[in-house]
């Protein structure tokens, strides 16, 4: 996997596209489908902790507080995003997810004062315009059951991931740690998915055994392969490549959700897309991401 870093996160790329289908595919609520991601995922995760550990030593407690609150973050986003999903459909809702590219960049500002590039403050009114599109305030008929709805709760997505990869960064340590960090990230997660769950009322433990297919298969998929080969292989990538990866994902979802779930957005909606993945390519291009800022969203 070192070997070839970019073969690793191209494939890590391509497993998270299929993150918000396998929601789809599983029929559950945005609860549901949230905490069993994660519950599903905590077996696989322990084993590379083990391994990693082993070749690095134990975390320190300072840093996994770092990590339990990167998970609160997780939390919300995946309950926005699955949210999203409902009404947007699953490749916009991904799409809108990623400005978190943007986001995480004027957050660090204002929190760490790290200044974003020139380039990252230019992207973000083409980013917005893409978001207006995708919106359909422009258009009648625009996909999904609420679109104007899924746009906003696309956008705290956005937002909480971007506080996710900012608490997630300074829980890696000197020694960018991956397995352990995510590990810490997803238990607390599900443990604070599940209270809301219970007060909502939408959590449901016992799914059908079709529907647990679908979760088993998101949550080692997407929460565990897809996240381990993304943040192992992209800091060992040129910037110009990271770029490129940080839209395949997106795109990726847009393509195979329409194909294998029939999602169709209106033209202007497609071109809304584009919009917002050309911002991103702009506030990323020239500059070399770290872990785990270049990680892409999905989720």
């Amino acid at each position: 996997m070192l070997r070839h870093p970019a073969r690793s996160a191209v494939s890590g790329a391509i497993t998270l596209a299929f993150s918000g289908i396998l929601y789809k595919a599983s029929h559950v609520s945005p609860e549901t489908g949230a905490f069993f991601r994660c519950a599903y995922a905590l077996p696989a995760l322990w084993i590379f902790v083990r391994v990693e550990e082993r070749m690095i030593g134990p975390r320190p407690w300072h840093l996994r507080k770092w990590a339990w609150l990167a998970g609160a973050f997780f939390a919300a986003d995946l309950l926005l995003w699955h949210h999203a999903i409902e009404a947007v459909g699953a490749g916009l809702a991904t799409v809108l997810g990623n400005t978190q590219v943007v986001f995480v960049g004027l957050l660090a500002w204002t929190l760490f004062g790290e200044r974003p590039s020139n380039r990252t403050l230019m992207a973000i009114p083409i980013a917005m315009a893409g978001v207006v599109l995708i919106s359909g305030v422009l258009e009648d008929g625009a996909y999904g059951d609420n679109p104007g709805l899924g746009v906003v709760l696309g956008l705290l997505t956005g937002v909480a991931y971007s506080g996710f990869l900012l608490s997630l960064r300074y829980g890696a340590g000197e020694r960018q740690r991956v397995a352990g960090p995510l590990f810490d990230a997803t238990l607390a997660s599900a443990v604070l998915i599940l209270p809301w769950g219970l007060a909502t009322g939408d959590l449901d433990f016992t799914p059908g055994p079709e529907a647990q297919a679908w979760l088993i298969g998101l949550a080692l998929s997407s929460q565990v392969v897809g996240w381990l080969l993304i943040t192992v292989s992209l800091p060992r990538l040129p910037a110009v490549v990271t770029s490129v990866l940080l839209t395949l994902q997106p795109v990726a979802t847009v393509v195979l959700a329409a194909i294998l779930i029939g999602e169709s957005p209106s033209p202007l909606q497609l071109l809304g897309a584009a919009t917002i993945l050309s911002g991103l390519l702009i506030a990323t291009v020239g500059r070399r991401a770290s872990v785990p800022d270049a990680v892409p969203e999905r989720a």
